[in-house]
């Protein structure tokens, strides 16, 4: 799968240590994939593993990517989001440190600043987690370059 964005921290009001996605795979209409290496000082590292929280930030950053990738192709300032709800959230496995997690999201529902979301983590081809999300963006507060 080609990378279209490596330099993800313009598109995701997020900034580090609080980044769980570091490359962006593909956007359309419906669906958005990104990328992340695991890496071993992430704040949900436990162990060596990736705990549930940063499996559910790692969705909801592609959903941000998602919404910031389309802010930059309009020209116009990227709007910061925030969940409103976690619905069907399910944990099959938890990765380690140095695990590539490709995680899709597709858009089931938009209505105004309100976007239902399913998203879906894949680690070696295996799916670690999914869930429904409720987003709610704010246009009229964005993120700083």
């Amino acid at each position: 799968m080609v990378v279209i964005e490596n330099n993800i921290l313009p598109l995701i009001p997020q900034k580090p240590p609080f980044v769980m996605i570091d490359k962006l795979l593909y956007s359309d209409e419906k669906s958005t994939c990104s990328g992340f290496v695991i890496p071993s000082d992430n704040l949900f590292v436990e162990n060596g593993v990736f705990g549930v929280p940063g499996l559910v930030e790692n969705i909801a950053q592609t959903a941000a990517a998602r919404v910031g990738y389309i802010a930059r192709q309009e020209n116009v300032p990227v709007p910061i989001g925030y969940i409103g709800a976690i619905k069907n959230l399910e944990i099959f496995n938890l990765p380690e440190v140095n695990d590539e997690l490709e995680t899709e999201i597709t858009i089931e529902n938009q209505v105004f600043d309100v976007t239902i979301i399913s998203g879906r983590v894949k680690c070696k081809k295996l799916i670690l987690a999914q869930c429904e999300m409720k987003i709610f963006i704010n246009l009229q507060q964005t993120s700083k370059p």
